[in-house]
Parts: structure tokens; C-alpha cells; sequence
């Protein structure tokens, strides 16, 4: 499994993203090539070597040629959506900008749609953003494991005057995620390389078992007293066939006066907004009523959001809270031509080697749809064809709806 870790030494920003990505093999006119699919054209990047503490690193510099770097929600998802990057990025991107404006939101005593994004909000953001995810994507990247993350102290200056670090949006992105205090004065990890790090990562912790294959250094542009970069190690873990473990949250609660409309409803929107699975079982309430029991589970950057979703979309007057140990198969996707049109699969490694595919219900129901086909057989025609067109060793053609 290709795996990536960001060590953290000194932090995480946009700039120190793209860098380690650069040095750790992505092509620097490849990364101009995705970013040239946002259609933007205010914006030019500038990649040298600089030297951090006698370490060697790449900076990457966004220079911005416009003056208007204030955007609201909104107008930052109309530039991805409009772009031509791929589908998991334009998803992954949206959802890292909510929860950047949410944050903002909460902070300022704001709304979602009314707070503007000062030094998140501008095109070089949207770059930095755009750009990691899309570098991941381009490296092949199939797990992201996260170092904890250091927090600077002191003050920096911002669109609302001075700003206490760690910077209070940052703080706001790394809820659920592993931090440890610094002696250094300075903003070591940036509201963007908080919240776009949380959001990838499958894991937080040590460097996992793998075989090292690249070595990446970015660097952040300011000259601290120690090496101001951020390190990445790319390497093969196991070639796909351990468990992936992660802490996750569930949350739950019990509803006994709610409209099964309105609760299917609710499992739509927990999706949408990031939740991992919903599951919605009978259960017997108090005084012999019928009820169910709704449980989601989540990454824990995103617990919060969707608790508040829970309270705001549902009856409930409270909300369980715990967290669970996930082992799961390693996957990745791909997309296989069938005679019914192209189908995005699954595809999981077994512990013994063997794999796993499972087509995606929506392109397959898509498919049906057109042609006039049972589900099913395109369900078939799928599994055989990915099996044939990527070689899997061992197949095991199975599905789930």
C-alpha cells in the first residue's frame, strides 16, 4: 500500500505541503499542470531549493496577482466545482473549506455563509489546498499517516489585528487530532496545513512499518531555531496487505417520536457531511415504545460538525459519545471499461494476498438505469472485468449493496 507520512517538525502549512511533495517525487511541471485545472489566472508558482538550518528543502511560493483575497464560502466551492480536477479532489477540497469557514464561523460569532475567509480565502489557499490533494492523488498515495502536531506560542498578525498562537482556527481544525506544546514562538502549524493534514489522514501517530521509497523536505519561509520544514516519507507498506487501525468516533442516540422520512433524511445528510457509515436500528424505548437507534461513525476532526447535525436535524436530547478501534482491509479505486459503460470498483487486499472487488452501487445503478439491465448483472460484468483488466492475483469477485 502506498503510504505517505508527514512528519511535523516544525509544523504544516500550504507552502510546506507542496514542497515536501516536489522533493519527494511529484514533478514540478505535473503539479503546474493540475493546478493549471482550477482555471485561474492570477496566480504563478516559483519552486527553488532553499537551505533550512543546513537542511535542504524545496519552497514552494504562490504568487497571487490579484488584490482581492477575500472570498465567503461560496465563491471558493464555484472555483473548485468549475475546475477540471478529479472528482475525489473537488470533493475533498469543499469539504476541507467548510470546515475551515465553520471554524471561522464559530469564532467570530458568524454564520457559515456570512464569514469571510481572510488568509484562507485567497487564490494562493486555494492553491495550497488544491494542489496537496491533487499531489497526493498524482503520487498514488493510498494511506496518509499524520506525526502529532506541534504548537508554537507567542502572537501573529492577521486580518483582525493580532492573533494568539496557536492560532484559534487551527486549534479549531485539530479537535480529535494528537498536538504537543513547542517552546518555539512562532505559528508552527497554519490554519490550512491543519485542516487539510486532519482531513487526510487515516492515522496519527509514530512513522508506520513500510518500505521507504522517497524522502521529502518542504520548507516554511520563515528561519526558526530549528530546521523550519516539514518532512514527508513515502514508502510501500507491506504492498497493501495489512490492516489499516484508526481510532474512530461513534456517536449515537436513541429516538422514539421521529418520522421515518425525517430520519432517512438525516442518514443523507450524515453522509454528505462526512460520516464514515450510518446505521439505523429498532429498538425498544421506555414505557414500551418502539423507536430506533441511530449511530454514526466518523473521523474525530469531524465528530463535532456532525453532532451538531445530530442536534439541529433530529428530536434528540442527547447525544453518546465513544471512541472505537477500526481494523479495515486496504482499498483503492479504479475504474474499469464494461459493456455497459465505465464503473468505478473497489478494490480490498485480503491479509493472505488475495483481493476483493466491490463496484460502486451508484455507477452501477447509473448503468442499469441506461441500459435496461438488472443490477445485478451489471454488478457481474464489473467484478469480471476488473478482475481480467488489473490482474488481480487470487481474485475474489464478491459485492455488497
Amino acid at each position: 500500500m502506498r503510504t505517505a507520512y508527514f512528519d511535523c517538525i516544525a509544523g504544516a502549512s500550504g507552502d510546506m505541503m507542496l514542497g515536501a511533495l516536489v522533493d519527494a517525487g511529484l514533478p514540478a511541471d505535473k503539479l503546474e499542470a493540475e493546478l493549471s485545472k482550477l482555471h485561474l489566472k492570477d496566480f504563478h508558482l516559483h519552486i527553488n531549493r532553499v537551505s533550512k538550518n543546513a537542511f535542504s528543502a524545496v519552497k514552494v511560493d504562490v504568487h497571487v496577482h490579484d488584490d482581492a483575497p477575500e472570498r465567503h464560502l461560496a465563491d471558493i466551492v464555484k472555483v473548485v466545482e468549475d475546475s477540471s480536477l478529479s472528482a475525489q479532489v473537488k470533493k475533498t477540497a469543499t469539504r476541507i473549506f467548510t470546515r475551515i469557514c465553520e471554524a471561522e464561523a464559530a469564532i467570530h460569532d458568524s454564520t457559515v455563509d456570512k464569514v469571510h475567509l481572510h488568509e484562507v480565502g485567497g487564490v494562493d489557499a486555494i492553491v495550497d489546498v488544491c494542489g496537496t490533494l491533487a499531489g497526493l492523488e498524482a503520487l498514488g498515495i493510498e494511506q496518509v499517516r499524520v506525526s502529532p502536531f506541534p504548537l508554537g506560542r507567542g502572537f501573529v498578525t492577521g486580518a483582525h489585528g493580532q492573533i494568539p498562537l496557536p492560532a484559534p482556527a487551527a486549534l479549531a481544525l485539530m479537535k480529535g487530532c494528537p498536538v504537543a506544546g513547542s517552546t518555539i514562538d512562532a505559528e508552527l502549524v497554519t490554519p490550512t496545513g491543519a485542516a487539510v493534514l486532519s482531513e487526510v489522514a487515516d492515522g496519527f501517530g509514530p512513522i508506520p512499518p513500510m518500505a521507504l521509497t522517497s524522502i521529502g523536505y518542504g520548507a516554511g519561509s520563515n528561519d526558526l531555531e530549528i530546521p523550519n520544514v516539514l518532512r514527508l516519507l513515502l514508502g510501500d507498506a507491506g504492498g497493501g496487505s495489512r490492516l489499516l487501525t484508526e481510532t474512530l468516533i461513534q456517536l449515537e442516540t436513541n429516538l422514539d417520536d421521529e418520522s421515518p422520512e425525517l430520519v432517512g433524511h438525516l442518514s443523507h445528510l450524515l453522509m454528505e457531511a462526512g460520516a464514515l457509515d450510518v446505521s439505523v436500528l429498532p429498538a425498544q424505548m421506555k414505557k414500551g415504545r418502539p423507536g430506533i437507534l441511530l449511530q454514526v461513525l466518523a473521523k474525530p476532526q469531524q465528530a463535532e460538525s456532525l453532532e451538531h447535525l445530530l442536534f439541529h436535524e433530529s428530536s434528540t436530547l442527547g447525544v453518546r459519545r465513544q471512541e472505537v478501534q477500526r481494523n479495515s482491509l486496504p482499498r483503492r479505486s479504479e475504474v474499469v471499461k464494461t459493456k455497459f459503460g465505465e464503473i468505478r470498483v473497489k478494490i480490498a487486499t485480503l491479509p493472505g494476498g488475495q483481493s476483493r472487488v466491490t463496484p460502486e452501487y451508484e455507477d452501477c445503478r447509473e448503468a442499469a438505469s441506461k441500459s435496461g439491465t438488472p443490477i445485478r448483472e451489471v454488478y457481474h460484468q464489473a467484478e469480471h472485468e476488473a478482475a481480467h483488466a488489473l490482474k488481480l492475483p487470487h481474485s475474489h469477485e464478491g459485492h455488497s449493496h
